[in-house]
């Protein structure tokens, strides 16, 4: 373990990363060394942000009764305590909110604690994000559009109050919320955006304005006093999120020189984690969303603070927009590729969840001055971040196409508009998440025939088996993975690439596992047939090539008919046996339903295993 931990994550990373185990030991054995870590700050100014709220106010108007009625019924519910988390499942904190309860486990965490004596992991108290995800204030943009159909100052009253409770229920640092510094830049974002909003309504009191002080003073106290560990031992959103909130605490303490050091490390930052391909880091389409909103916020800040994301950092963080865009289906939904927690920091249309137009259009906008689709709902994002009308931006529709992303290790096939595949082949050079190489997602008629099985919870035993080889649609040889995992995030024994041949109708590639196989690829697609051929060589006895979908399934003979109620979708056809299990996907945080797994079961021999399957549209 050690010496993968030294070969792949590097000398320097070990290094910190033992002295940020020291740090918490030391903490927990003499807490007052905290203040070892700290840096006196003074907010003198709050107003970073600035937002046209005649052109939302508009678009709001304008969209259907529908949807409409759907952000009302949201903002009342969060003047409740009953806050939509995750982006999918209601969490009720109590009136007034709780926010140091866990809905899910009814558990209630002391908020005389300091943040280092609360553990990362606690089985009674279950998952954190649950706790945390009040206290992103994501809700309070319900009661700004809330607000802005209705004129109901009920919205602000709301807005006023929580912000006001959450000020007086959290001392800094103690308690649960000061444990993250991505949560708390988060936390700062998004009651800095909604407060601007209010206030360009003509609702902010001085009592607003002294609590978002308060609220950015411990914030920013928080991300200084820990950002060495988010800079040099998890190098990923949390990077970006804690430069973003060195930004924000800078400019409003007036502090150039902190100012002009935390743009350095920002545009340093987002070339390192964003390839030239518009590729992501962390491979998980969720988190490049994550990113990208940040993005799209740095972007808009400039205004204020004067200092800019580079031209060339711009031409990644557009390129990376250009990425999904073009692996896309036509609702806006994605292969649900790596780590999903539900993560949507800025819920700012009317859009589910799993639609990634509104983020691609709005960078789309911020940088080229173009929006990518005809008029939508997925608009209104744009309108939070540039102040322009939005019938002023022109619309410039690029056509999907089958694309090849060889630093992102992403590759796709386009038959025509009803038939989309992408596979995963990359050679890795950074820490990968999930054990999903040479996945295959298949989409047909905007059904996901082929599914990624998601995340489910970090903190949950299924959300563990969902991150391994079994739960990918690629292949499983005996008992090992493709690489080796130890707790919750890391793996070692990254897998490589080689032979990786690309056409618009074609794949073909090979993945090296450490664990004694390999495993090619080779995948062609016509406009009514996909042709897979795989061959494992190396180390083993079986091999289990599976398939997860959450169509109905019905085996005849050598063949896996797949039904979309009584309507046959596809088949597939194979000379192998044949089993048949049930399994689990997560298309959003903390929810599951049950997926139909197909097994295409072979025997290595000679240390040798080849399977073929024929998919029919």
């Amino acid at each position: 373990m050690i010496k993968s931990l030294l070969l792949e994550y590097g000398l320097l990373w070990t290094v910190n990363r033992s002295l940020y185990a020291l740090k918490l030991k030391t903490l927990n054995k003499f807490p007052k060394t905290e203040r070892i870590f700290e840096k006196d700050i003074e907010v003198k100014r709050i107003n970073i942000f600035n937002i046209n709220i005649e052109f939302l106010e508009s678009f709001l108007m304008d969209i259907p009764q529908k949807n409409q009625n759907e952000i009302i019924k949201l903002a009342d519910k969060a003047i409740e305590g009953k806050i939509k988390g995750f982006s999918s499942i209601e969490l009720d904190y109590g009136n007034p909110i709780d926010w140091h309860y866990s809905p899910l486990t009814k558990v209630r965490v002391d908020k005389d604690l300091k943040w280092f004596q609360i553990p990362d992991f606690d089985p009674d108290r279950g998952d954190i994000k649950v706790i945390w995800e009040a206290s992103r204030f994501a809700h309070f943009y319900s009661f700004v559009r809330a607000f802005l159909i209705t004129k109901n100052k009920k919205y602000y009253n709301a807005f006023s109050e929580q912000l006001d409770s959450w000020v007086r229920d959290n001392k800094y640092s103690f308690g649960s919320n000061y444990k993250c510094g991505q949560e708390a830049t988060i936390r700062m974002i998004n009651a800095i955006i909604t407060y601007s909003a209010f206030k360009e309504c003509n609702l902010i009191t001085e009592k607003d304005k002294e609590n978002l002080s308060k609220l950015i003073e411990g914030s920013y106290k928080k991300v200084l006093s820990n950002f060495f560990y988010a800079h040099k031992c998890i190098k990923n959103n949390h990077t970006l999120s804690e430069i973003t909130g060195l930004i924000i605490g800078a400019w409003c303490c007036n502090d150039q020189k902190s100012l002009e050091k935390a743009y350095k490390l920002l545009n340093k930052e987002i070339d390192f984690q964003f390839s030239t391909d518009g590729g992501y880091i962390q491979n998980a389409f969720n988190y490049q969303r994550l990113t990208l909103q940040l993005m799209e916020f740095n972007i808009k800040i400039s205004e204020k603070t004067n200092y800019h994301i580079t031209n060339t950092n711009k031409e990644k963080i557009l390129n990376s927009a250009y990425q999904l865009y073009q692996l896309q289906v036509n609702s806006g939904d994605l292969p649900n590729r790596g780590a999903n927690d539900g993560a949507l920091i800025f819920p700012v249309t009317s859009c589910d969840y799993r639609d990634f137009r509104p983020i691609v259009n709005s960078i789309s906008a911020l940088i080229k001055g173009e929006r990518l689709y005809n008029s939508g709902l997925y608009d209104e994002e744009i309108l939070w971040f540039l102040n322009k009308n939005i019938h002023e931006i022109p619309v410039k529709i690029f056509k999907k196409k089958s694309s090849r992303f060889d630093e992102a290790g992403l590759y796709s096939l386009r038959s025509n508009d009803d038939t989309f595949l992408m596979t995963i082949l990359k050679n890795n050079k950074t820490r990968p998440h999930q054990m999903d190489q040479l996945h295959l997602d298949l989409w047909y008629k905007g059904l996901n025939v082929f599914c990624d099985t998601g995340s489910y919870s970090y903190a949950e035993s299924l959300g563990e088996k969902l991150t391994l080889n079994e739960s990918h649609n690629t292949v499983k040889v005996n008992n090992v993975d493709q690489m080796n995992k130890i707790g919750a995030f890391f793996i070692t024994d990254w897998t490589t690439s080689e032979k990786v041949k690309w056409s618009k109708n074609s794949f073909s590639g090979t993945m090296v596992s450490k664990n004694g196989y390999k495993h090619k690829r080779e995948i062609s697609l016509n406009k009514n047939k996909i042709v897979i051929k795989d061959e494992v060589n190396g180390a083993g006895e079986v091999c289990k090539y599976n398939f997860h979908t959450p169509l109905n399934v019905t085996v005849k003979s050598n063949r896996v008919l797949f039904y979309n109620g009584s309507l046959l979708i596809c088949e597939l056809i194979t000379d192998s046996d044949i089993e048949i299990s049930e399994a689990y996907r997560s298309l959003y945080y903390y929810r599951k339903e049950k997926v139909n797994r197909i097994s295409i079961i072979n025997k290595m021999e000679n240390k040798k295993c080849t399977n073929s399957v024929v998919i029919k549209l």
